[in-house]
């Protein structure tokens, strides 16, 4: 309330301003409109009149009195108004057009009327589409945002504002809070982020989380995470607490995943209970693995595309498991509903820990299953009792799986590339269709020769992401991997015959065969140790190096009986390929010939050298098992 004095003074300063309006000509705007037509408008400069007007606006804003008569803030709004009608192109039509819309907002909020918040919305809107290059612009179109968002609660309206301001005002000032509001709005209302905010040139350090995959067995999960582009991230286990499993969560730093993907997603597959992903905060994805039991877990990342694999074992648990036909198992995408979801805070870390198995474990886990049953042909020529006698007697080391009479009864044969990845091509051949023919050939002939079940990663010629090719088999819980390819060199005059498995190596031709078939480049292959220094320590290294010895002199001896001295054996080497990273069995790539040397492609073009090729394949995976397999 006001004393008597300073009532006094408030409606002596309301007199005194009202005559001076009178007595200047152009500011009788505040006067009946009679007057100002009759007034002479060149007295006061443009600019005097604005900053009159805006002089006036302030003590509406402050003057309790003043401001408290709604006649009195319409009096403001013609004064702008006929400034800018007076000079619709002046340097002070859009600030005219901003402040005719400020005002009406004010009188929104003071007098509640909701025709005054349109007005300030079209007045607004006025000055981003008459004078787009106006400074002013991009704060009108954010100011239209929020006063969508804050006032009229249309989130989807407010958002439209702001990504104006992303797409048209780049380097304006109001670009960062723009893109700050459509973050919170996609978070907190389920507003997809528009695209062009994933340009490096907009928004450098917004990465776009893609949708999750994963295979998922009783006591394995792999799930690959794609991004479109590199992104920094950090993972946590929480133990279990109560009725909650233990989970794994993956933060992904400045990143951003589209609403339509961030529904929970019930799995019960398995190790693999839920894969929950959400906008865990308007710049963090945050994706949390739901498992029923977790003794170890391993996170890495690939280029070309950016991708994170997580590779989660279960607790060991010995079970009576008979060998049955399957399929490989395809990866699910998740795609669901949109709905929120709550997702698991740091602060909720338990100690009560699970019971973990000792990581040695992983090297090679005992299933309580039936070894392979020697079949008539085998049962005749048995002699790995003897073998072993021998090898014995003669002080020779036995590996770890001889030791322990591990059983082969499922392989994976993986024809390399396949759809949209030709592989190496040449003289009207693609790699990607002589090795489907190959595998196709030596599945019945390992099923046979050795009574295991035999899985193709693909029967068809469609497109499977390198990482993906692994998780089949560990999902399917195989022995053995076997990845199909045909080498290739600038040099045509470069043939023969080499084998591969999985470690590092500083030889340069391996590092170039190996970045071939990772489709990436060779700068990338020395970021690749790092990954593998720490795969490497639980990978089956010893076993893939004599299963590789083992298939390569099979088919060096079968190559070299046809061909003489035109055969050229490369021999077996080690390399990091990314298709065979986190196989859980020995595994191992072959290169069976350059499509790119005429005298090879020649022969790739023959289905009897197709045939004799996967008879030796077969036979040296035979002489493997026969050597590592103890008799019943």
């Amino acid at each position: 309330m006001f004393s008597p004095q300073q009532g006094i003074m408030a409606r002596f300063f309301s007199i005194f301003l009202l005559f001076s309006l009178l007595i200047v000509p152009f500011s009788a705007d505040f006067c009946p409109a009679a007057e100002v037509e009759n007034a002479p408008a060149d007295l006061l400069s443009l600019e005097q009149q604005y900053q009159q007007a805006k002089f006036y606006y302030n003590e509406l804003h402050t003057n309790t009195n003043l401001g408290k008569l709604r006649d009195n803030w319409l009096n403001g709004v013609r004064t702008f108004r006929k400034i800018y009608l007076s000079a619709p192109k002046s340097d002070l039509a859009a600030p005219s057009l901003y402040m005719l819309g400020r005002m009406y907002a004010k009188m929104h909020k003071r007098f509640g009327q909701e025709m005054d918040l349109d007005e300030s919305i079209s007045y607004y809107r006025d000055v981003s589409y008459l004078f787009p290059e106006n400074s002013l612009a991009d704060d009108a179109l954010y100011t239209v945002g929020n006063l969508y968002l804050n006032r009229k609660n249309n989130p989807q309206k407010a958002a439209n504002s702001y990504t104006r301001v992303i797409a048209e005002y780049r380097n304006g000032d109001m670009y960062a809070l723009a893109s700050d509001k459509l973050k919170f709005l996609s978070k907190e209302h389920e507003i997809p982020l528009p695209a062009v905010m994933f340009k490096r040139t907009y928004l450098k350090n917004l990465t776009n989380v893609l949708p999750v995959k994963y295979w998922s067995s009783d006591n394995y999960t792999r799930v690959v995470i794609n991004a479109s582009e590199p992104v920094r991230y950090r993972e946590r286990l929480l133990e279990k607490n109560k009725d909650k499993p233990r989970r794994l969560y993956i933060d992904f730093q400045e990143s951003y995943i589209d609403p339509k993907y961030r529904s929970p997603v019930p799995i019960d597959d398995g190790l693999l209970k839920q894969i929950q992903t959400a906008q865990f905060t308007p710049e963090v994805v945050r994706v949390v693995l739901d498992i029923e039991s977790i003794s170890d877990y391993k996170i890495f990342s690939l280029p070309d595309p950016f991708r994170v694999i997580i590779d989660v074992r279960g607790e060991t648990k010995v079970t009576e498991k008979n060998s049955s036909k399957s399929t490989p198992k395809p990866p699910a995408h998740i795609e669901s509903p949109v709905q929120k979801n709550k997702l698991i805070s740091d602060d909720q870390v338990v100690s009560d820990a699970s019971a973990t198995v000792d990581t040695m474990d992983t090297i090679i886990v005992l299933k309580d299953f039936k070894k392979i049953k020697a079949n008539s042909k085998r049962s005749k020529n048995n002699n790995t009792n003897s073998r072993i006698t021998k090898e014995l007697v003669n002080g020779e080391p036995l590996s770890l799986a001889q030791q322990l009479g591990l059983g082969v009864r499922k392989i994976v044969i993986d024809p390399g590339h396949g759809g949209k990845d030709p592989g190496a091509v040449a003289f009207g051949l693609k790699e990607k269709d002589i090795v489907l023919e190959i595998a196709k050939k030596l599945a019945p002939i390992l099923e046979e020769q050795t009574g295991a079940e035999v899985i193709l990663t693909r029967d068809s010629d469609i497109f499977i992401p390198l990482e993906e090719r692994t998780a089949i088999a560990n999902a399917n819980e195989a022995d053995l991997f076997i990845s199909i390819h045909i080498n290739a060199h600038p040099l045509s005059k470069v043939h023969g015959l080499e084998t591969y498995y999985l470690n590092l190596s500083s030889d340069p031709e391996a590092m170039r065969v190996a970045a071939l078939e990772n489709s990436t480049s060779t700068h990338q292959m020395n970021d690749l140790q790092d990954i593998l220094s720490d795969i490497m320590k639980n990978s089956k290294i010893n076993e893939s190096s004599r299963l590789a010895g083992f298939v390569h002199n099979s088919l060096s001896k079968g190559i070299e009986d046809i061909q003489k001295k035109d055969f050229k054996n490369l021999g077996v080497k080690q390399a990091p390929f990314y298709v065979l990273i986190g196989a859980e069995m020995p595994a191992i790539l072959l290169e069976l010939g350059f499509i790119s040397n005429p005298n090879d492609s020649e022969d790739l073009k023959s289905d009897k050298f197709l045939d004799i090729l996967a008879s030796h394949i077969a036979k040296g995976v035979q002489s493997y098992i026969h050597s590592t397999t103890a008799s019943l």
